[in-house]
């Protein structure tokens, strides 16, 4: 699958969440840069949640580069 990317300001950055599995991930909002701006969620994960939290904050402009994940559990899709 192509990556693709989009523009946008950060509007918020949760708290670096760990779990039992040794698994961490950090979730941002940004608004993006559009005629139409949409508020958009992600998630980083591993190593790049620490990192967005460490060079990123509220309100500054940035390009996420990111890729759609779908899953099937028990006949639903997510």
């Amino acid at each position: 699958m192509s990556e693709l990317k989009t523009i946008g300001t950060i509007k918020e950055i949760s708290e670096l969440q760990s779990f039992d599995s040794g698994f961490t991930k950090c979730e941002f909002v940004i608004t993006t840069d559009e005629q139409y701006p949409q508020e958009i969620k992600f998630e980083a994960v591993k190593d790049k949640a620490e990192k967005f939290i460490k060079f990123n904050k509220v309100g500054d402009r940035i390009e996420v580069k990111f890729n759609i994940r779908g899953n099937e559990y028990n006949g639903k899709h997510y």
